[in-house]
Protein backbone atom coordinates (compact mmCIF):
# COMPACT_ATOMS: atom_id res chain seq x y z
CA UNK A 1 0.00 0.00 0.00
CA UNK A 2 1.14 3.44 -0.96
CA UNK A 3 2.38 5.95 1.47
CA UNK A 4 -0.19 8.26 0.77
CA UNK A 5 -3.35 7.84 -0.70
CA UNK A 6 -4.86 11.13 -0.98
CA UNK A 7 -5.18 13.78 -3.32
CA UNK A 8 -3.74 17.06 -2.52
CA UNK A 9 -0.18 18.41 -2.72
CA UNK A 10 2.19 18.66 0.43
CA UNK A 11 2.85 15.06 1.56
CA UNK A 12 3.95 15.20 5.14
CA UNK A 13 8.01 15.00 4.91
CA UNK A 14 8.23 12.65 7.87
CA UNK A 15 6.47 10.03 5.38
CA UNK A 16 9.65 10.34 3.12
CA UNK A 17 13.02 8.41 3.32
CA UNK A 18 15.33 11.57 3.66
CA UNK A 19 18.43 10.70 5.97
CA UNK A 20 20.88 13.68 5.38
CA UNK A 21 20.21 14.97 1.81
CA UNK A 22 18.19 18.28 1.49
CA UNK A 23 14.29 18.20 1.16
CA UNK A 24 12.33 20.45 -0.31
CA UNK A 25 9.51 21.36 3.12
CA UNK A 26 6.24 19.75 1.97
CA UNK A 27 4.32 23.61 2.24
CA UNK A 28 6.83 24.52 -0.44
CA UNK A 29 6.10 21.27 -2.08
CA UNK A 30 2.03 22.17 -2.24
CA UNK A 31 2.60 25.48 -3.70
CA UNK A 32 5.68 24.38 -6.11
CA UNK A 33 2.81 22.11 -7.25
CA UNK A 34 0.19 24.35 -7.54
CA UNK A 35 2.29 26.76 -9.12
CA UNK A 36 3.31 23.91 -12.13
CA UNK A 37 -0.11 23.10 -13.28
CA UNK A 38 0.12 19.53 -14.07
CA UNK A 39 -2.60 17.68 -15.86
CA UNK A 40 -2.43 13.71 -15.45
CA UNK A 41 -0.63 13.30 -18.82
CA UNK A 42 2.39 15.92 -18.02
CA UNK A 43 5.96 15.20 -18.90
CA UNK A 44 8.00 16.62 -15.89
CA UNK A 45 11.71 16.84 -15.18
CA UNK A 46 12.68 18.07 -11.80
CA UNK A 47 16.40 18.96 -12.02
CA UNK A 48 18.34 18.61 -8.68
CA UNK A 49 15.81 16.05 -7.58
CA UNK A 50 17.26 15.33 -3.89
CA UNK A 51 15.22 13.01 -2.35
CA UNK A 52 12.40 13.40 -5.32
CA UNK A 53 9.80 14.58 -2.92
CA UNK A 54 8.72 17.25 -5.89
CA UNK A 55 9.20 13.97 -8.73
CA UNK A 56 7.04 12.11 -6.41
CA UNK A 57 4.30 14.62 -5.99
CA UNK A 58 4.12 15.00 -9.54
CA UNK A 59 4.16 11.80 -10.26
CA UNK A 60 1.39 11.06 -8.32
CA UNK A 61 -0.37 13.91 -9.87
CA UNK A 62 0.62 13.20 -13.39
CA UNK A 63 -0.66 9.38 -13.15
CA UNK A 64 -0.48 9.40 -16.98
CA UNK A 65 1.92 11.17 -18.06
CA UNK A 66 6.25 10.88 -17.09
CA UNK A 67 9.15 12.48 -14.94
CA UNK A 68 12.46 12.64 -15.38
CA UNK A 69 14.33 12.85 -12.23
CA UNK A 70 17.83 14.75 -12.30
CA UNK A 71 19.96 14.37 -9.48
CA UNK A 72 23.62 14.25 -9.38
CA UNK A 73 24.51 12.72 -6.21
CA UNK A 74 24.50 8.88 -5.65
CA UNK A 75 23.23 8.99 -2.27
CA UNK A 76 19.92 11.12 -3.89
CA UNK A 77 19.34 8.71 -6.71
CA UNK A 78 19.34 5.88 -4.19
CA UNK A 79 16.87 7.84 -1.91
CA UNK A 80 14.65 8.75 -5.10
CA UNK A 81 14.40 5.22 -5.78
CA UNK A 82 13.66 4.22 -2.32
CA UNK A 83 10.88 6.64 -2.15
CA UNK A 84 9.25 5.78 -6.03
CA UNK A 85 9.39 2.17 -4.10
CA UNK A 86 7.72 4.16 -0.64
CA UNK A 87 5.19 5.60 -2.47
CA UNK A 88 4.48 2.95 -5.11
CA UNK A 89 5.36 5.52 -8.05
CA UNK A 90 6.70 3.88 -11.25
CA UNK A 91 6.47 6.52 -13.93
CA UNK A 92 9.43 8.23 -12.49
CA UNK A 93 12.58 8.14 -14.78
CA UNK A 94 15.75 8.91 -12.34
CA UNK A 95 18.71 10.41 -14.21
CA UNK A 96 22.31 10.18 -12.46
CA UNK A 97 23.98 12.93 -13.95
CA UNK A 98 24.01 16.90 -13.90
CA UNK A 99 22.02 19.63 -15.80
CA UNK A 100 22.51 20.93 -18.53
CA UNK A 101 24.56 18.18 -20.25
CA UNK A 102 22.20 15.39 -18.39
CA UNK A 103 19.31 17.03 -20.26
CA UNK A 104 19.90 15.37 -23.15
CA UNK A 105 18.97 12.22 -22.16
CA UNK A 106 15.11 13.64 -22.12
CA UNK A 107 12.87 13.48 -24.38
CA UNK A 108 10.32 17.19 -24.87
CA UNK A 109 8.68 18.00 -21.70
CA UNK A 110 5.61 20.35 -20.74
CA UNK A 111 6.22 21.10 -16.95
CA UNK A 112 9.86 21.85 -15.56
CA UNK A 113 10.81 21.75 -11.86
CA UNK A 114 14.24 23.21 -10.48
CA UNK A 115 15.70 22.39 -7.40
CA UNK A 116 19.12 22.87 -8.00
CA UNK A 117 21.21 24.08 -10.61
CA UNK A 118 24.78 23.53 -9.27
CA UNK A 119 25.33 27.09 -10.98
CA UNK A 120 24.56 26.60 -14.52
CA UNK A 121 20.96 27.68 -14.79
CA UNK A 122 21.04 30.13 -17.64
CA UNK A 123 22.91 27.18 -19.60
CA UNK A 124 20.22 25.36 -18.33
CA UNK A 125 17.43 27.18 -18.73
CA UNK A 126 18.79 27.76 -22.31
CA UNK A 127 18.86 23.95 -23.07
CA UNK A 128 14.67 23.75 -21.39
CA UNK A 129 14.21 26.64 -24.39
CA UNK A 130 15.07 24.15 -27.06
CA UNK A 131 13.20 20.96 -25.25
CA UNK A 132 9.95 22.32 -23.44
CA UNK A 133 6.59 22.56 -26.02
CA UNK A 134 5.16 25.71 -26.17
CA UNK A 135 2.45 26.14 -23.49
CA UNK A 136 5.82 24.56 -20.79
CA UNK A 137 5.85 25.80 -17.21
CA UNK A 138 9.27 26.52 -15.59
CA UNK A 139 9.36 26.81 -11.76
CA UNK A 140 12.09 27.35 -9.85
CA UNK A 141 13.03 27.61 -5.73
CA UNK A 142 15.78 29.21 -4.88
CA UNK A 143 17.11 29.83 -1.10
CA UNK A 144 19.70 32.91 -2.54
CA UNK A 145 19.30 36.41 -4.10
CA UNK A 146 21.48 35.36 -6.74
CA UNK A 147 19.81 32.59 -7.63
CA UNK A 148 16.89 34.61 -7.69
CA UNK A 149 18.67 37.44 -9.56
CA UNK A 150 20.00 34.80 -12.17
CA UNK A 151 16.74 33.32 -12.90
CA UNK A 152 14.79 36.57 -13.19
CA UNK A 153 18.03 37.82 -15.50
CA UNK A 154 18.35 34.53 -17.49
CA UNK A 155 14.15 34.56 -18.08
CA UNK A 156 14.10 37.58 -19.35
CA UNK A 157 16.90 37.15 -21.93
CA UNK A 158 14.66 34.15 -23.19
CA UNK A 159 11.84 36.65 -23.21
CA UNK A 160 9.56 34.54 -21.17
CA UNK A 161 6.83 35.79 -19.06
CA UNK A 162 7.35 35.29 -15.50
CA UNK A 163 6.03 35.83 -11.85
CA UNK A 164 7.96 35.86 -8.11
CA UNK A 165 6.35 34.69 -4.88
CA UNK A 166 8.10 34.65 -1.28
CA UNK A 167 7.05 31.66 1.06
CA UNK A 168 7.63 31.74 4.08
CA UNK A 169 6.88 29.04 6.53
CA UNK A 170 6.86 29.45 10.95
CA UNK A 171 5.75 26.32 12.47
CA UNK A 172 5.40 25.66 15.85
CA UNK A 173 7.45 23.68 18.23
CA UNK A 174 7.22 22.50 21.98
CA UNK A 175 9.26 24.14 24.78
CA UNK A 176 8.40 22.62 27.96
CA UNK A 177 4.45 23.62 28.33
CA UNK A 178 4.10 26.01 25.78
CA UNK A 179 4.42 26.22 21.84
CA UNK A 180 6.26 28.76 19.87
CA UNK A 181 6.85 29.37 16.15
CA UNK A 182 9.94 28.94 14.91
CA UNK A 183 10.31 30.16 11.02
CA UNK A 184 11.97 28.37 8.25
CA UNK A 185 13.79 29.99 5.44
CA UNK A 186 12.16 31.91 2.73
CA UNK A 187 12.33 30.17 -0.48
CA UNK A 188 11.58 32.39 -3.60
CA UNK A 189 9.47 30.74 -6.70
CA UNK A 190 9.95 31.83 -9.56
CA UNK A 191 7.38 30.70 -12.47
CA UNK A 192 7.94 31.13 -16.11
CA UNK A 193 6.08 30.95 -19.24
CA UNK A 194 7.26 31.39 -22.98
CA UNK A 195 5.61 34.88 -24.42
CA UNK A 196 2.61 34.18 -26.65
Amino acid sequence: MSRWNFQTPGIPDEIFIRDEVPMTKEEVRAVTISKLRLKRDSIVCDIGAGTGSLSIEAGLIADQGRVWSIERESEGIELINRNCEEFEVDNIEVINGEAPAALEEIPVVDRVIIGGSGGHLPEILSVLDEKMTVDGRIVINAITLETLSTAKEALSKLDYNFSIITVSITRTREVGNYHMFKAQNPIYIIVGERRR
